[in-house]
């Protein structure tokens, strides 16, 4: 199998900044969940070797090539398994999430074509199994990145080579510059109990504009801590309050499948129409996954200027700086409370999810709106304050 060629002092750099950076460091105390497919063997064997020296426990989690992201269930479960065989969940894959102190997931597959074309009965049951071991790693210290694969490059209509340099390039380069304009950003973001955004529809030649309701909102800077790499400014909108209409043109590769020309209409927070120039089939097998995912669980700037290039992959596409996306599904407890694992953050929590503010889904997709020119983003407004684009940044008008 051809695999990419990633010089060592890379690698090293790369899981530096993963274990000590995004992840706070590594001690005696932590059990470390690597998971990945067996392609990205090369990152996740750096990875094993500096936390057994950090004198933590590595636990690697190879995936199956026919499963996305190490679901609970591959594509296999979801095609030909029963009810009955989906809720019959290992007690050990339990026990083992709950074991863990922090998680890396490497992402990258050897052919992401073995989980595409699941109906939207079988997309639903997937990520319903799946709901509740993604909330427990996202209740711990964890980061996302993402191993170059020839797949992945064809994806992107790149090589190996380009595509390798173009990731490699990004994984390595520190991020704690990021935070600077990040921080100029966010106070605005923090500030405004409302978000108005303009998008341009291509074939129906008319502007649309969206209203999200962000009073009750928490705004989080993200620099490396989440994903890598990384740059944005986000947060988690009313879910009740999504009014008007919506288009998002960048393509995105989500469960084996591209999206683009995403149309979206919303009445008191709920999608009541949709469509998609690519993936409408898979877009549908999205949104009426559950109550939640017909509703927004986050809105976000793009803020990292040095991905000159939009790749579909989401880890990349929703961090170019100058693009806007939201997400279909599941809203971030942390951007409602301010201590999500706390006692009193719970009960609060709960408290908003009851009243229909913090959405709770089985799903949650990045879809990407480009501000950049030539994109089909128009015009930001926080509680009528401009924000626009400026050398690949987000800054206030």
């Amino acid at each position: 199998m051809l695999e990419p060629t990633i010089a060592e002092k890379d690698l090293e750099t790369w899981a530096g900044f993963l274990l000590d950076h995004s992840l706070g460091g590594i001690t005696r105390d932590d059990r470390v969940m690597i998971k990945a497919e067996r392609i990205a063997w090369p990152l996740c064997a750096v990875l094993e070797r500096r936390i057994v020296e950090a004198g933590g426990v590595p636990d690697l989690y190879l995936v199956p090539p026919n499963n996305e992201r190490g679901r609970v269930w591959s594509a296999t479960m979801g095609r030909h398994g029963s009810a009955e065989q989906l809720a019959r969940i290992p007690e050990w894959h339990r026990l083992r999430y709950e074991s863990m102190t922090k998680y890396i997931e490497v992402l990258g597959a050897e052919d992401p074509a073995r989980y595409g074309g699941l109906g939207a009965e079988q997309v639903k049951s997937l990520a319903v199994a799946d709901r509740p071991f993604a909330m427990l790693r996202m209740a711990k210290p964890w980061v996302l990145t993402l191993f170059p694969t020839p797949a992945f490059a064809a994806l992107e209509g790149m090589s190996l080579e380009e595509y390798t340099r173009f990731v490699v390039q990004a994984s390595t380069t520190d991020p704690r510059p990021l935070r600077a304009a990040e921080d100029r950003l966010a106070p605005v973001l923090r500030e405004a109990r409302q978000i108005r955004i303009t998008t341009h529809h291509p074939r129906q030649r008319r502007d649309l504009e969206l209203s999200l309701d962000l009073s009750s909102s928490l705004v989080t800077i993200s620099y490396g801590l989440r994903n890598f790499p990384d740059g944005e400014v986000f947060t988690s909108p009313d879910a009740r309050s999504a009014e008007g209409e919506l288009f998002l043109d960048l393509p995105v590769h989500y469960g084996g499948t591209d999206l683009g020309g995403i149309y979206l209409r919303f009445e008191a927070g709920k999608i009541v129409e949709y469509s998609a120039e690519l993936g409408e089939a898979h877009l549908r097998a999205i949104i009426e996954t559950d109550a939640g995912s017909h509703r927004l669980g986050e809105v976000a700037f793009g803020m990292n200027p040095g991905l000159s290039r939009a790749l579909k992959h989401p880890l990349f596409v929703e961090k170019v700086g100058g693009t806007l996306h939201v997400a279909i599904g599941a809203s971030y407890d942390d951007c409602f409370v301010e201590d999500a694992g706390s006692e009193a953050g719970k009960a609060r929590a709960q408290e908003l999810e009851a009243a229909g503010i913090l959405n709770r889904s089985a799903q949650h997709v990045d879809i990407v709106a480009d501000f950049r020119p030539g994109g089909c983003g128009r015009r930001v407004l926080l509680d009528g304050r401009e924000v626009v684009v400026r050398d690949g940044l987000w800054t206030v008008a």
